[in-house]
């Protein structure tokens, strides 16, 4: 990738910005790293859970009428990772100390991400040239409108399990 010394720059100028930042990394939305500022963690393992995660953040924003996907915030013990879109096909990562003011941290992280995503889509080669446009037929129109969506039925769950079950929001 042609603006990976770029990118490391600006991940560099955000751990600057925010001190409690204990790492950063650009990554493809499939998780291959493109640049990381990080120690301490193995970027191609948090590449690819930032990946997976991603996923799971795309469904859950579509399936709950949220639109497109933004950021994802975790908060752990230790501290947090967010993460940020970063153009058409990357995700800036940020991993940070639990003392970090968030407010801040997002505020910073998505300009960088901004930023990033600018740098990484114009050095991205266009993966498709320009087509001419030619007529469709009422079929070919109508097969590719939406994509089909399938759902499984929900079996109501029986009073027992209900009152079996439980969750704890304890700190």
């Amino acid at each position: 990738m042609d603006a990976e010394p770029e990118v490391l720059d600006e991940l560099r100028r955000l751990r600057t910005r925010i001190p409690q930042l204990t790492g950063a990394l650009a990554a493809s939305v499939d998780g291959l790293v493109l640049a990381q500022d990080t120690a301490g963690v193995e970027p191609e393992g948090v590449a690819a859970l930032t990946a997976a995660a991603l996923g799971v953040a795309i469904r859950l924003a579509d399936a709950t009428g949220q639109g497109d996907f933004r950021e994802l915030l975790v908060r752990g013990v230790h501290g947090y990772v967010a993460t940020y879109a970063a153009g058409r096909g990357a995700v800036l990562t940020l991993l940070a100390e639990d003392r970090v003011n968030v407010g801040r941290l997002h505020l910073e992280g998505r300009r960088a991400s901004s930023r990033i995503g600018e740098l990484i889509d114009e050095a991205a080669p266009r993966a498709e040239p320009p087509r001419a446009r030619t007529a469709r037929t009422a079929t070919d129109t109508t097969a590719r409108s939406a994509p089909l969506r399938t759902r499984t039925a929900r079996t109501p769950a029986s009073p027992r399990s209900a009152a079996n079950a439980r969750t704890t929001t304890e700190s």
